[in-house]
């Protein structure tokens, strides 16, 4: 399973980019992704995700996930990440800023 999380905005307009191939993970780690992909739903989600909560300095992601022959995308605003997705989304974000540390 490929995935892959890109986050925009905040105050600043950062970009946060992160993609993990689960083949290349442990198989501890793989299987927990595999686990909240699977509770989250995932590919029974809408492609987009609205929310009443708008502001200039607030995030917004678009995930992907490709497994099994299909692929699916999602985007949400950060106040609309719907509650079973968070651990994942959490997940990825510490995975991302882990990526970015210098050696």
């Amino acid at each position: 399973m490929r995935i892959h999380l890109r986050r925009t905005g905040g105050f600043s307009g950062l970009v946060l980019n992160a993609t993990v191939d689960t083949e290349s993970l442990p198989p501890v780690d793989a299987r927990d992704l595999h686990t909240m992909v699977e509770a989250a739903k995932f590919f029974d989600l809408p492609s987009k995700v609205g929310t009443s909560a708008l502001g200039a300095d607030r995030f917004s992601y678009v995930l992907t996930i490709e497994a099994e022959g299909r692929s699916h995308t999602v985007e949400m605003g950060e106040g609309a990440v719907p509650e079973g997705l968070s651990p994942l989304v959490r997940r990825l974000m510490v995975l991302a800023r882990t990526a970015r540390r210098p050696s």
